[in-house]
């Protein structure tokens, strides 16, 4: 066994003012075209919903007056409806997985939300299988087992899981006519033999998830590749709301279609709970949410794998701060970093 001590870097926190996640991309269409309320809401009707495991919140406890703790995760499947078939059939192991974790908490006021971050190396025990790479939960057992290894993992409670297949973004990016990212040096994806070159790229469709989905021949790996990923949503984001996009019936009903096809919901999270959320979420601006990602121990190889070791207390003390909605003072007190400007992400 050998090991990589990160004690020489930076904080492996990132703090990034941007909007992410399906469920983030539905709320903000349906803030941005209140007009639309029938058509949103027939769409959003029709994304299908699974047994996850999730806990239905006590009756007396409603949900627009407690912080929310959502399940983010990005599978690599492009078949609508695949996800929901196969729990609905039983589980095969292996047949789908989920190397986009994340979990944004949304504060009891409803005027900030955070989105931490989960490597998908990172180690973990995934109960009834004992020590592995984290994202081998969704793998091994489907959206039931990733919901409670990652409460095991966090020592919260999910009160919503919200599942979407990264290559659904090609169809959004195309959707809303392409984002422009730019690279600052010239770098080569080795797995795939592609070379970004230093520059402006506009992206859509395949090329914007080669970008996203890009790992080998980034310096820091699966952490670059999640400053990536957000650095698309956040040029994405800014074209999802655009006026060119909002008054454009046609384009923003496309943009509409491409989220709701390839989201998967748990059961008991109905529209009702997504159109309280969006009421909620009304004033939340995209300067009041936050990204974050679990702190980093060091890089380790166990049985022959590479995987990332977390610092255990920071990390207990970051879900402490979720658990007790209190998020806040928490990234202010460690003055954590800034995701960097959009020219300075690899």
């Amino acid at each position: 066994m050998t090991r990589d001590r990160a004690s020489g870097r930076k904080s492996w926190f990132r703090r990034h003012k941007v909007a992410t996640g399906a469920l983030t991309l539905v709320v903000i269409a349906v803030l941005a075209v209140g007009g639309w309320a029938w058509y949103l809401n027939s769409q959003v009707d029709k994304v299908p919903r699974i047994d996850a495991g999730v806990s239905e919140p006590p009756a007396d406890e409603k949900a627009e007056t407690r912080a929310l703790n959502i399940l983010l995760a990005g599978t690599d499947t492009r078949t609508p409806g695949q996800l929901a078939a196969l729990v609905r059939d039983g589980w095969k192991p292996g047949a789908m997985r989920s190397d986009t974790i994340m979990l944004m908490h949304v504060t009891k006021e409803r005027d900030e939300a955070y989105v931490v971050s989960v490597p998908r190396d990172t180690l973990a025990e995934i109960p009834g299988h004992g020590s592995a790479k984290i994202n081998a939960a969704f793998s091994l057992g489907g959206p039931e087992l990733y919901v409670d290894t990652m409460e095991a993992f966090t020592g919260l409670q999910v009160d919503h899981l919200a599942v979407i297949d990264w290559a659904g973004f090609e169809d959004l990016s195309t959707a809303v006519g392409g984002v422009d990212v730019t690279v600052p040096e010239t770098i080569t994806d080795t797995q795939n033999d592609i070379t970004w070159e230093a520059g402006r790229h506009h992206l859509e469709g395949r090329e914007a998830l080669m970008y996203v989905r890009m790992r080998y021949g980034l310096g820091e790996g699966d952490f670059d590749r999640i400053k990536r990923q957000q650095n698309f949503m956040r040029s994405l984001l800014g074209e999802l709301v655009a006026r060119d996009t909002l008054g454009n019936p046609l384009k923003l009903t496309a943009a509409v279609r491409a989220i709701t096809q390839n989201l998967t919901l748990d059961e008991t999270f109905g529209n009702d709970d997504i159109r309280d959320l969006a009421f909620g979420l009304r004033r939340l601006g995209t300067e009041d949410i936050t990204f974050l990602t679990v702190p980093l121990e060091s890089y380790d190889t166990i049985d022959g794998q590479s995987v990332v070791l977390v610092d255990e207390a920071a990390t207990r003390r970051l879900f402490a701060a979720v658990d007790a909605d209190r998020l806040p003072q928490h990234v202010e007190r460690n003055d954590l970093e800034t995701l960097p400007r959009p020219g300075r992400v690899s």
